[in-house]
């Protein structure tokens, strides 16, 4: 059997296995029998981001769950983090997503909620491929006659943007704050401008007008460059890039220093610390995290503990520790007495409650994190094989650690969504690291590229 869930749902390029139209009805069909009876109502909510391969997937997931006598309630293009949203508090039995989050357009991917919004344990997810993959799954819909209706639901927008405001202090306004937005052509692109200006911000939009094929296009949380110039442009307080189906954020403090979700997180921890709400003193992230989170929450008196990479993994951990706060440097943040999973609108107004209480500017608040130079190389790969069991790569790790010692430390691990091997080198200089991280990089390429 084949393994087709990585660390945040089925993803790959469009039309080509696994995504695919028969992929997503067979998906459809898997998931209205697993979940169905578990919600109060007889429905499963489909969203998708705008880009161009969403309607047929999304209608495809629909066609499965009507043929198992299921309603599917799909979606114009919405958040992520809003469909989950709109699962518990509908009471619908499961959630689907249409998106391939930060990826380029031609790319899409199935992400799948449960009835309380959270995404699915490892072990949901082997069961759903094990339906999958078995062949009597196309005929388990044989005999249903009273198939499911695809419905509609009216007002979600408005019912989202009032629970994001339900996360905020009463008397929060940002009446005097002047904010730059880049929707990545993404599933931000409508409700993100819309509340920031509703709340009193002076809000400049960048990338809000999605056509299928610009999603993430030099625009978004992966590329900041360009919020970054008119953030220095418009004299803005700060800039707020979300990804293409709205769950991540990577910010622009006002002299135009881009941060990385390690920082977002720091600055939240320690805002929660002086308010007292910060459960247990303690906040979980990922291997990934850059050494200076470590460090500069220790400082503050605060609890670090490191999950494995996905923020399925992270909020497994925050719910056994009885954390509140989570996130990982790629900009998901989790904040889960507000939600059920990474929000990237969430997590922007959060950090400007943040701001307004630190009573400084992003950038002072930012910089009480030191940053480890850190160098991520994404190398293209042929086949995964194990890590540990590849010699030549396995030694260029070995000698790169050695000459590191204890300043700094070395991450080798595929992605979960790609054919790709993630090589990540931190240490006491940018110059030394980059050399550290392109010997190795380049050990995985000859062995396995």
């Amino acid at each position: 059997m084949g393994k087709l869930f990585g660390t945040d749902g089925i993803r790959g390029v469009a039309n080509e296995d696994p995504i695919t139209v028969e992929t997503a009805v067979a998906v459809g069909k898997a998931v209205a029998y697993l979940f169905k009876n578990t919600g109060k109502n007889n429905s499963i909510v489909i969203g998708k981001d705008p880009r161009i391969s969403g309607d047929m997937l999304a209608h495809a997931c629909a066609s499965g769950i009507c043929a198992m006598g299921v309603d599917a309630c799909v979606l114009d293009t919405f958040p992520t983090a809003g469909v989950a949203f709109l699962v518990k508090s509908s009471g619908s039995m499961a959630g689907i997503m249409i998106s391939a989050s930060h990826n380029p357009y031609e790319d899409n991917g199935i992400k799948i909620f449960d009835s309380e919004g959270f995404k699915l344990s490892l072990e949901k997810e082997n069961e759903i491929e094990a339906l999958l993959f078995n062949e009597k799954l196309k005929n388990m819909a044989s005999g249903i006659r009273n198939t499911g209706n695809v419905t509609r639901l009216n007002g979600y927008e408005r019912r989202y943007v009032s629970f994001l405001k339900k996360a905020l202090p009463r008397d929060f306004s940002l009446k005097d704050m002047a904010l730059v937005l880049d929707c990545s052509n993404g599933a931000t692109h409508k409700v993100a401008p819309k509340l920031f200006m509703e709340l009193g911000a002076k809000v400049t939009s960048l990338f809000v007008h999605p056509d299928g094929t610009n999603i993430n296009d030099h625009c978004g949380s992966q590329h900041p460059e360009t919020l970054r110039k008119k953030v220095l442009e418009t004299g803005a307080h700060m800039g707020l890039a979300f990804d293409g189906d709205g769950d991540r954020l990577i910010a622009v403090d006002e002299k135009g220093t881009i941060l990385t979700g390690d920082q977002i997180l720091f600055v939240c921890a320690k805002a929660l610390k002086k308010q007292r709400l910060l459960n247990n003193n303690l906040v979980v992230s990922t291997v990934m995290s850059n050494l200076g989170l470590k460090e500069g929450l220790a400082e503050a008196g605060i609890t670090i503990v490191a999950a494995d990479v996905g923020d399925r993994h992270v909020m497994e951990k925050m719910k056994a520790m009885g954390a509140v706060l989570g996130g990982e440097d790629s900009g998901h943040t989790i904040f889960l007495k507000h939600h059920t999973t990474g929000d990237g609108i969430l997590t922007a107004l959060k950090l400007i409650e943040s701001v307004l209480s630190g009573k400084e500017p992003l950038s002072v608040l930012a910089e009480e994190m030191k940053i480890f130079p850190q160098i991520l190389i994404n190398v293209n790969v042929k086949t995964k094989p194990d890590l540990k069991l590849v010699p030549e790569i396995q030694k260029a790790i070995s000698s790169i650690e050695a000459q590191l010692r204890q300043k700094g430390r070395v991450l080798v691990r595929y992605s979960g969504t790609q054919a790709m091997c993630r090589v990540m080198v931190e240490g006491p200089t940018r110059d030394k690291t980059s050399a550290y991280a392109s010997e190795i990089a380049e050990a995985v390429r000859k062995a396995i590229g």
